[in-house]
């Protein structure tokens, strides 16, 4: 029977599970608290009396979380952040960045150049824990999964904020292999000739590619219906599909710079621009006071930049 003479989560058993949790063990809990372990196993036993169910695994020479015991570490240590921030609102918080910090990104930019980022950045903050989330489109503005998005283009709606990170444009390019067996397009009604390799992310129409003439015409955009034999939504797949001469791409220049250094890739229609893919840090304004992640932030910002 669960305890009923106090609550059956204390604010305290938080940093306590946390804790316990991070150690991976009870001795290993025992010393990083400076009691005994015997005095660690007695209050995990109690939390989960209080609760009425089992928090943790014990074996022989570690402890395993149970999927409630998960459930309770994922919150609490979001918790202990909230409470870090409030600190830091209230003028009592300590500078040193610290806490959880849940970053996403897409799939192909996040595993090439956040997820390098965010090793370089553990190792300057060891107290802040970092989750980094990979998708294929942005999530949802209004879920509490995220404290930090690394995206392309600014967000839909003002009630984020949206710092810029670094100036990015989207370039149409093919192999000479492609060009020299198929011609080079000289204007984007050209293109509907050609075999261009599709990527579906985000909410851009598919296949619809937008040109606007650097010079004359007034500046208005084209719009040209696209197909093609192949299309992912994995941005490096379809740059090695390019690379390999199956058509023309867009892509942002990011991903595509150095083939096109080396001469693996040509710029196809450099006359005309198509719309850019600015990188940009998006989080919730009430995160804008938060060491840790003003400093995620401002380390990024300072990568890129």
């Amino acid at each position: 029977m669960a305890d009923t003479t106090r609550p059956a989560i204390a604010p305290a058993d938080l940093g306590f599970f946390a804790t316990l949790a991070g150690r991976g063990s009870l001795s290993a809990a025992a010393r990083e608290m400076g009691v005994s372990t015997a005095a660690v196993s007695k209050r995990l036993a109690a939390m989960e009396a209080r609760l009425g169910l089992a928090l943790v695994v014990r074996t022989t020479r570690r402890m395993n979380l149970t999927p409630e015991g998960e459930l309770l570490l994922e919150h609490a240590r979001r918790i202990l952040a909230e409470v870090d921030d409030l600190e830091r609102l209230l003028g009592s918080g300590k500078e040193q960045p610290r806490g959880l910090l849940r970053v996403n990104a897409t799939l192909g930019f996040g595993r090439s150049h956040v997820g390098p980022l965010i090793s370089r950045f553990a190792r300057r903050n060891p107290e802040v824990q970092v989750q980094l989330q990979l998708s294929v489109t942005p999530p949802p503005l209004t879920e509490d999964l995220w404290d930090v998005c690394i995206r392309f283009g600014p967000p839909p709606e003002a009630r984020v904020v949206a710092r810029l990170l670094a100036r990015n444009r989207r370039l149409l390019c093919a192999s000479p292999a492609y060009l020299a067996a198929h011609g080079e397009p000289k204007t984007p009604a050209d293109l509907v000739r050609h075999n261009c390799i599709g990527i579906r992310q985000g909410d851009e129409a598919y296949g619809l590619w937008r040109l606007t003439p650097l010079r004359g015409r007034g500046g208005r955009a084209e719009a040209v219906k696209t197909r093609g034999t192949l299309t992912t939504n994995d941005g490096e797949i379809a740059v090695n599909w390019a690379l390999d001469g199956h058509g023309i791409l867009m892509r942002a220049e990011w991903d595509v710079a150095r083939h096109l250094k080396s001469g693996r890739l040509v710029h196809v229609l450099p006359q005309y621009a198509t719309p850019d893919a600015d990188l940009y840090a998006v989080y919730p304004p009430r995160l804008q006071l938060s060491a840790r992640v003003r400093a995620f932030v401002d380390f990024v910002a300072a990568a890129f930049g």
